[in-house]
């Protein structure tokens, strides 16, 4: 009897020994193994959407009008101009290259109005009005690589109302700023 406890000892402590071994190996093969995983998703990221550039400075000019701040406006516009003049239309679809080309001239001539008038933010809003819908169709047709809302405020332009693109649910209104932050709706959810 006391030979099978000293064997059921051995063998539970081999196993373990084993079973220890095989752990830490596994955690420094993981370690290894974790930045192939990584590689895909690295390359997904910088796939996400072409767009990206634009779409980030984009999304610093409306926070920027959320906060009544137009001179963080005006850098957002410059930035946009920037991210529109270093894009590569080479691997876009006919369909893709299409759109771009129909939203890029307006979208940038909105930009640049936004970047030359930091002093002027009724007159930045003005364009950001219509840059929001350029910017609806490059992310409907190249994604956002986010989820992303298009919110409307309908007491915008005199009642009748304006969109913007957000990265939240959560209303932060360019439009009205801080006088009324939270005035509009979530009119869709971009994926």
């Amino acid at each position: 009897m006391n030979h099978l406890f000293l064997i059921i000892a051995i063998a539970v402590t081999i196993f373990t020994a084993c079973n220890n071994s095989t752990n830490q190996s596994t955690k420094r093969g993981s370690d290894s193994t974790q930045a192939k995983p990584e590689a895909p998703a690295v390359a997904a990221t910088k796939a996400t959407t072409p767009v990206k550039d634009i779409l980030a400075g984009y999304l610093q000019l409306k926070n920027a009008l959320a906060n009544d701040n137009g001179s963080d406006a005006a850098a957002a516009g410059n930035t946009m101009v920037w991210a529109f003049q270093k894009f590569d239309k080479s691997a876009l679809t006919a369909a893709q290259k299409k759109v771009y080309e129909d939203v890029e001239d307006d979208a940038r001539e909105h930009a640049e109005h936004i970047g030359k008038n930091a002093d002027n933010v009724p007159h930045q809003r003005e364009h950001f009005d219509m840059l929001s819908k350029d910017m609806y169709e490059l992310v409907k047709t190249f994604g956002g690589g986010q989820n992303l809302y298009q919110d409307y405020c309908p007491m915008f332009n005199d009642g009748k109302g304006a969109t913007w693109l957000s990265e939240s649910k959560e209303i932060r209104n360019p439009y009205l700023g801080k006088k009324m932050p939270t005035c509009g709706t979530v009119k869709e959810e971009l994926k």
